[in-house]
Formats: C-alpha cells, sequence, structure tokens
C-alpha cells in the first residue's frame, strides 16, 4: 500500500516542486526587471541634471553676455534659464533623494526659476534688468559654476565605479551605512557649499514669494489660553463638544500660534481650531464623518454666509465654490468700496448632510491686510476702456472692481470681467491703471 500512495504521491510532488521552482524563477525575473527599469531611470535622471545644470550654467553666461539694449535677447535668454531649471527640479523631483538633505539645492533652484521667469514676462523696453539684477545674475553665473562642477565630480564616480542607485535606497534605509555612500557624500557635498553661499538680492517679488508670515507682522497684544478657549467655543457649537483643551504650538516666538481642540460628545471625530498668540482664528476643521448630501449648495452658501456675518466678518462676497465628498468648500473675499480684496480671501466647508460648518481658513485674511492697504482703490482707467483690452469673442456676463495678486506675487487693481467664449466661461483680470491683461482663469 505504502509504494502505492508513492506511485501516486512522487509524480504530483515533483510537479509541484518543479512548478515552485518555475514559478520562482519567473518572480526572481520580474523583480530582477523591475529592478533594472528603476535603476536605469535614476541613472537617467542624474544624468540629465547633472547636463542641465552644466546647460543652466552656461545660459546665464550667455544672457550676461548679451547688450543690455537687446532687450528680446535677454528675454529669450532668462526663458531658457526659466526653462532649464525647472527641468534640472523635474529631475532632482526623479531621484530618491527624500531622505537626503539636498533641500538646500532646491530651494537654490527655485529661487533662481522664479527670478528669470518674473524678469521675462515683464515688458522689458519698460522696465529693463535693473544694477541690481544684473549684480544677481553674475552671482547666480559663479554658484551654477560651482554646483555644476560638483555634481560633475558625483557623475565621474559614478560612471567610473558603476555605482548604483538602488545603492542609495539601501544606504538612506540603513542609517549606518548612509556615510559610506558615495553618491550621498556627493550630494551633501553640493547642499552644504549651497547652504554657505552668501545671501543673494532676489529683489522684493522673489523674496515675497519665500517670506514666511510670523505672528509679528499681526497687531494687537496676546491672548491668553482661557480667553482663546472661550472664542474656540463661540466658534463651535457648546453643547455638542466636550474635552476641550489648549495646546501651545512650538517654542518659536515668530510662529506662535496654540491649538484649541474639542470631542464630539457623540464619539465622531473632533474639532480643531488654530488661534494666533493674538487670539485670532487662522483655521477650523471638524473631523467628523459627513453623511449624504440632502443640503443644497444655494443653503449651504446662505448658512456659510451668515456664520461669517455671525463671527464679526462682514461684507464678504462668495467668489466661487466647489462641491466634494458631500462637503461644499466656498471662498468668500471682503468687499470694500465695491472692491473685492482677493488677498484676504476666506474658505468656508459646509457638510452637506445637514448644513453644519465643518472648516474654516482665515490665513489669508489675517496675513493679507497689509498687502492690500498699499493699492489705491480708485481705477486710472474706465470700465470701457478696460473693456477694449478683452478678446472680443468673449460675451461679457458680470463685472466688478478686484484686487488681485500677479504673477510677480505684488497686489493690483483689476476690472473683473466673467464672460463665455463659446461653451466655456472665463474670469479675466484687466489691469484698471494699465489696461494689462494681469490673469485669466477658467471656471467650471
Amino acid at each position: 500500500m505504502y509504494k502505492r500512495f508513492s506511485a501516486v504521491m512522487f509524480p504530483i510532488v515533483t510537479l509541484l516542486l518543479i512548478g515552485a521552482v518555475v514559478w520562482g524563477y519567473q518572480e526572481n525575473q520580474e523583480k530582477t526587471a523591475i529592478l533594472l527599469k528603476a535603476e536605469n531611470q535614476y541613472q537617467r535622471a542624474f544624468h540629465d541634471l547633472t547636463f542641465h545644470v552644466d546647460k543652466l550654467h552656461d545660459q546665464i553666461g550667455q544672457t550676461l553676455a548679451v547688450h543690455s539694449s537687446s532687450q528680446g535677447m535677454q528675454r529669450k535668454g532668462l526663458v531658457n534659464v526659466w526653462r532649464l531649471t525647472s527641468e534640472a527640479q523635474n529631475e532632482i523631483n526623479q531621484l530618491p533623494l527624500t531622505l537626503l538633505p539636498f533641500s538646500e539645492t532646491e530651494d537654490f533652484l527655485s529661487r533662481i526659476s522664479s527670478f528669470s521667469y518674473r524678469a521675462a514676462v515683464r515688458d522689458m523696453t519698460k522696465e529693463p534688468l535693473t544694477d541690481d539684477e544684473v549684480k544677481t545674475l553674475k552671482t547666480l553665473y559663479a554658484n551654477s559654476a560651482t554646483i555644476s562642477k560638483d555634481l560633475e565630480q558625483v557623475r565621474t564616480k559614478v560612471l567610473s565605479n558603476n555605482l548604483r542607485w538602488m545603492d542609495v535606497e539601501v544606504a538612506m534605509a540603513t542609517e549606518n551605512e548612509q556615510s559610506n555612500n558615495t553618491i550621498i557624500d556627493g550630494f551633501k557635498t553640493v547642499d552644504k557649499k549651497v547652504n554657505e553661499y552668501p545671501e543673494i538680492n532676489w529683489g522684493p517679488s522673489v523674496s515675497s514669494i519665500y517670506t514666511k508670515r510670523s505672528v509679528r507682522m499681526l497687531q494687537g497684544p496676546p491672548a491668553s489660553q482661557e480667553e482663546m478657549k472661550k472664542k474656540a467655543l463661540e466658534l463651535m457649537k457648546p453643547h455638542s463638544v466636550t474635552n476641550v483643551r489648549v495646546k501651545k504650538n512650538g517654542n518659536s516666538q515668530e510662529h506662535e500660534t496654540y491649538t484649541v481642540s474639542a470631542d464630539h460628545k457623540h464619539g465622531d471625530g473632533g474639532i480643531m481650531i488654530d488661534f494666533t498668540k493674538q487670539g485670532q482664528a487662522m483655521s477650523y476643521m471638524d473631523t467628523r464623518t459627513v453623511k449624504g448630501s440632502r443640503v443644497s449648495i444655494e443653503t449651504a452658501e446662505s448658512k456659510a454666509e451668515k456664520y461669517l456675518e455671525k463671527h464679526g466678518y462682514d461684507d464678504f462676497e462668495a467668489v466661487r465654490y466647489h462641491d466634494h465628498q458631500n462637503i461644499a468648500s466656498f471662498t468668500f473675499v471682503p468687499e470694500k468700496q465695491d472692491v473685492y480684496l482677493y488677498p484676504q480671501q476666506i474658505q468656508v466647508r459646509v457638510a452637506l448632510d445637514n448644513g453644519d460648518i465643518t472648516g474654516i481658513q482665515a490665513t489669508d485674511y489675517l496675513y493679507g491686510s497689509e498687502e492690500v492697504k498699499s493699492v489705491s482703490l480708485k481705477p486710472k482707467l474706465t470700465e470701457a476702456e478696460a473693456l477694449k483690452r478683452l478678446n472680443k469673442d468673449i460675451n461679457i456676463e458680470d463685472s466688478n472692481l478686484a484686487v488681485i495678486k500677479n504673477e510677480l506675487s505684488k497686489p493690483v487693481l483689476c476690472y473683473e470681467f466673467v464672460g463665455k467664449q463659446g461653451n466655456q466661461k472665463y474670469r479675466v483680470y484687466i489691469n484698471a491703471n494699465t489696461g494689462e491683461e494681469e490673469s485669466i482663469e477658467t471656471l467650471k
């Protein structure tokens, strides 16, 4: 009987063993193919990065070599600088550098991109490069040469020693081995040198993008934690929450904020409200589950508007909305002298199951007040004059004055025109003082 059982089982076990070997071989082949493909993508991105940084250095030099009266060639050179910097940034994003300190170099490239783009998009016949901007380009030319040289040294080692980028991922995952990886050491060296560069004058339009908002920008005496707790309960529904607590965020006086949190009595999520140290509400978030959609958009907008009025946000107009996962999000802007102030916008989220407010984002409102103070709300052009600057194929449905931030992050007074071209609706902003088209937005 044992012989008969063995005779039956032996071929079955043999087939299973052969099948397991074949399956294991195929799995190994597939894994090897995936690893090889990833390695090839990393190598391509790295060599492209080295090439584009080198070309970036050359292009900055060529832009500097152009005569100051050749604004067309200067603009072309700056556009190419912006394009090459964007290519380099894209290639950095394709490399496994998320755990590697390469942020200084990424930030440096980002600022070059912003600087070159903002210089190129303006009318250089009216606003040619200033002496300070030329000086900045010369500094960038010297700095990009150093980065290019260091990356080339890493590339030479990669090629001569057949180094693999897959080993970089392993080294970053194993902290003790990071110091032994040539590629990681090379990128650390580049980033360290960039961090040691002297401060560069990027100009106000670029610097404003990277200026971190500080509570010192806001006026008013500091509020006590008890005052913040009281304000938070006014924004919530006090009867529906429990376990209210206040927490200070960080120790930096520049960015001192507080979070007041509470739990829902019914146990579904909670509410968190962030305050500045002066007791001004920055954001409100209710994490409860929104079940279904029974409230209309019109009703939700009305509830959001009444909520803002109740808590002291007067004269706000809803300018856009979208709904997602049973929540309607509205953007409100304050209206002053019949002018919409977009830099001071507030976002309000409304649950479509019962109309409760589930979120507010008021950071722009708090920090934007200083930005709009510098803008005169009296236009130099009439609406009729601004209309002449529009595409004649756009059928205008609505218009008003608005302060927006242009591509240089500068607040400007514009005529806001809403209209259709064919079946598509657009919002177009024409500068109310110069007649230039500042921005265009597609409306859904």
